[in-house]
């Protein structure tokens, strides 16, 4: 016990260290707490696609034809093909995943920035195998967000399995960011391109 001591003093840096790893290696909570401080500088951001200008004589952009439809916690389906005429911001994310654990803060706070505007709509997608999990984490974090499971098969153009998977359809129906990985969305930044496409006709 002596020996561990000395060597105790002689490396309390390295044991803090270590510490540090194992608790990171172990928590979900302390895993998300360290990325979502990486999250925060924006790097990981995607950008939202500029709207590609028309030639002249050149038809309109064609929207994506696939469906992904959607349950909420009312039993009621919503389907994308229904939302044309609105921006959509859908997330899919699991109770489990600590990359969506970090990210979620920041999609708490844009929803909360828009949950007013009618023009936007929120599909925050779960999915955990037991859904009752993502409910439960919900509940524990106090967060807002919809909860919406899929209700039919996801089509790989929306999700191929990487978790979290953010997609931004445009009001055309078009696919305008799809980004695989954590993000943070409540920069100015993202806000101002979020604006950008409110406003497009």
């Amino acid at each position: 016990m002596e020996k561990f001591k000395i060597w105790l003093r002689k490396n309390w840096s390295t044991a803090i260290l270590v510490s540090i790893f194992i608790v990171l290696m172990v928590s979900p909570d302390a895993k998300a707490w360290l990325m979502r401080q990486i999250i925060s500088t924006g790097l990981l951001n995607s950008k939202i696609e500029e709207k590609k200008a028309e030639s002249a004589g050149a038809s309109n952009p064609v929207a994506i034809t696939e469906n992904l439809s959607v349950r909420n916690q009312k039993g009621e389906v919503i389907n994308t093909s229904g939302l044309r005429g609105k921006v959509v911001f859908i997330n899919f994310w699991a109770s489990w995943c600590p990359p969506c654990r970090a990210e979620f803060p920041s999609i708490q706070n844009f929803y909360d920035h828009y949950k007013t505007n009618k023009d936007l709509v929120f599909l925050t997608v779960n999915m955990d195998d037991i859904t009752v999990n993502g409910k439960i984490y919900l509940k524990k974090e106090q967060y807002s967000v919809p909860f919406l499971v899929p209700e039919a098969s996801v089509p790989e153009l929306f999700f191929n399995g990487s978790l979290p998977t953010t997609v931004i359809l445009d009001k055309s129906g078009k696919i305008r960011m799809h980004h695989t990985g954590m993000a943070d969305y409540s920069k100015d930044s993202f806000y101002e391109e979020i604006n950008k496409l409110l406003h497009e006709q």
